[in-house]
């Protein structure tokens, strides 16, 4: 997962609004969002049903709620540090299973066996992002929040025009506009190269990677959600999904009602 776009209390009716796009290398096998059980362990014999995508060749997701309407969701840091031995996509699914203890101690204490990532987890009613790098935790307070390929609300092009693009469609919509939203987290254009972050990549590939969505035939936007929380804890889902051409390989909704 590449970038999230969070909007905490700034609606009446929904005080949790999650626009994500994911993006990971086109070949890599992945199931569409669907309920699925975590995978027990010797000591939690009972398994827990998420609703997420699946990594088909790491066992982990990007994004989820479970049956309880809490969210996750994990964007990768870049830098030069080595790479983790563990797949990040756990954090998510160990998360969501309300069984396992991730804390915010378990976090800094294993954080090393992962490559470098940020994890937009909740505690309690409180959503925070913990950043493997730093080692912060920083709680998502009410406003506006954008989390991609480094800080949290670090100030890349794409993350300021996806949070211009999200606050602006709160104001102007009674209602969140589902196929709005998604167009927005369609925008392809690049920034310019005096705005790009310097993140240890190619040039060529930094202005690739400074668009909301990704087009590329080998690595690029491979889905995009929207999560949805009201009022009274009910979740809305929703999953479009694209191949290396951006093409649309599908759209599904599902309800979660706590």
């Amino acid at each position: 997962m590449c970038i999230l776009f969070i909007a905490v209390d700034m609606h009446p009716q929904w005080p949790l609004i999650v626009c994500a796009n994911r993006d990971e290398f086109h070949h890599r096998a992945t199931d569409p969002a669907h309920f699925w059980q975590t995978v027990a362990n010797s000591s939690l014999p009972q398994s827990q049903s998420i609703l997420a995508g699946k990594d088909l060749q790491a066992g982990g997701t990007w994004l989820g709620v479970n049956q309880q309407g809490h969210f996750a969701g994990l964007t990768n840091i870049r830098n030069q540090q080595a790479d983790g031995l563990r797949s990040r996509g756990e954090l998510v699914v160990n998360t969501l299973d309300l069984r396992q203890d991730v804390s915010l101690d378990w976090l800094r204490q294993h954080s090393a066996n992962y490559s470098p990532f940020n994890l937009v987890y909740q505690q309690q009613q409180q959503l925070y992002c913990f950043n493997s790098v730093t080692a912060e935790n920083t709680p998502l307070t009410k406003g506006f929040h954008a989390v991609s390929n480094g800080a949290i609300d670090d100030v890349w092009p794409k993350m300021a025009k996806g949070l211009q693009a999200l606050e602006q469609h709160l104001l102007a919509e009674k209602q969140p506009n589902i196929e709005q939203m998604l167009a927005f987290m369609r925008d392809e254009s690049q920034a310019e190269d005096s705005s790009l972050p310097s993140t240890g990549i190619e040039i060529e590939w930094e202005r690739l990677l400074s668009s909301i969505f990704i087009r590329h035939p080998e690595y690029g936007t491979r889905s995009t959600s929207v999560v949805m929380r009201d009022k009274n804890g009910n979740i809305d889902f929703y999953e479009v999904r694209y191949d290396g051409k951006a093409r649309n390989l599908g759209q599904q909704h599902f309800v979660i009602t706590p």
